[in-house]
């Protein structure tokens, strides 16, 4: 086996063109110069810039580790360049996901989504990084419970040797900032316990078990856990998570890890990060979101990785067998926008509470009365 490969996915909203809508080519034309340089430098291996609608996605790979001050400040350096050009160009919401003055060590905390991974890469090693906006960390439980958990989806958790005996799920508390490990399938119950409660409860890593053709300590997936409000303390934009997935060969395969966005299932998010609404798995070019700031979208790319160089993009959900998951989130779209301002579309009142609601209620406090 040779020298562990890192894949860190750091994605931040720098400023957008038409409101929330895209990230227009001049920001990115900064993102791949800035990356490029420091390829020749040999500070990383490859890297892609991609988009999620408003949000700038920077796939890089290198043997840094996780954590790496020198690619978490690479990031931040560039996110930074970026958001001077947003603001030259008088772009939507510039540098807002840039919650800190001055980088720190850490890239986390400081309002950018990571998503990253250390493993021995495999003879064949398929990656697939999914990008969401207009959504949360949690948007992400339910299709990696299927992915890892779910028999309905993955045929290979019933048929293949080297995965029947599951897989182990760590789950952060984002509430409390504490972690639980729990194993599947003697745990399922416990974890859907947990995730079920997408909004504070929310699946960061997923690792192989004994008897896995896969070393036990190298996780298989990882989810960015960031929530902005938390750490600016109101509502800055929705988080828009990243997921890195590996897949084959004791893991899920491609078809598999797939399936499990063939549900659009609701998420929180949308219009002004407050309505509940269907995730839909789109290609690239339909990342943009629009239709009331969205519907909240995923955007999937294949990669193999070869020595640490990334084959790819494949876009992933540019096929037509996802029309019909397009089709009937459409339709879950309408039957939810009909609700107007009542939930169960708008949030419930706890998660409004880092929206821009109470600065609208605040003005009637004085009014209410006591009811004798």
């Amino acid at each position: 086996m040779g020298e562990k490969i890192t894949v860190s996915v750091i994605k931040a909203d720098v400023g957008s063109v038409a409101g929330h809508t895209t990230v227009p080519d001049e920001i990115k034309a900064v993102a791949e110069k800035k990356l490029n340089e420091a390829k020749e430098k040999g500070i990383i291996i490859d890297f892609r810039v991609l988009n999620a609608g408003d949000d700038l996605e920077l796939i890089m790979t290198h043997r840094k580790g996780v954590d790496s001050e020198e690619i978490h400040g690479l990031a931040w350096e560039t996110f930074e360049e970026c958001a001077k050009k947003a603001k030259e160009l008088k772009l939507y919401a510039a540098g807002q996901d840039l919650l800190a003055d001055a980088f720190s060590g850490n890239i986390r905390g400081l309002g950018p989504g990571v998503a990253e991974m250390e493993f021995t890469e495999r003879q064949a090693e398929p990656i697939i990084v999914f990008m969401m906006d207009k959504t949360e960390p949690g948007a992400f439980n339910l299709p990696i419970f299927r992915m890892f958990a779910d028999p309905f989806n993955t045929a290979g958790l019933v048929i293949d040797p080297s995965m029947h005996q599951g897989f182990r799920f760590e789950v952060w508390d984002i509430m409390e900032h504490k972690k639980v490990m729990l194993a599947t399938p003697e745990e399922m119950y416990d974890l859907l316990a947990l995730i079920g409660a997408k909004s504070r409860y929310v699946i960061k890593r997923v690792y192989p078990k004994e008897g896995s053709p896969l070393p036990t300590d190298e996780p298989v997936a990882v989810i960015s856990t960031e929530k902005l409000y938390q750490i600016a303390h109101k509502y800055v934009g929705k988080d828009d998570p990243v997921a890195v997935v590996r897949a084959q060969s004791g893991l899920p395969a491609v078809g598999e890890v797939l399936e499990a966005f063939a549900f659009p299932h609701l998420v929180s998010g949308w219009m002004r990060g407050s309505h509940n609404g269907p995730i839909m798995p789109v290609p690239f070019r339909y990342s943009k979101c629009t239709r009331f700031d969205g519907p909240p979208r995923c955007i999937a790319a294949g990669f193999q990785l070869c020595n640490g160089k990334l084959i790819g993009p494949v876009d992933m959900f540019d096929d037509p067998a996802f029309e019909y998951t397009r089709m009937k989130a459409m339709e879950v779209c309408d039957y939810m926008r009909r609700h107007g301002p009542f939930e169960p579309h708008r949030l419930p009142l706890e998660e409004m509470e880092y929206t821009t609601l109470p600065k609208v209620l605040d003005k009637l406090k004085d009014r209410f009365e006591k009811v004798e």
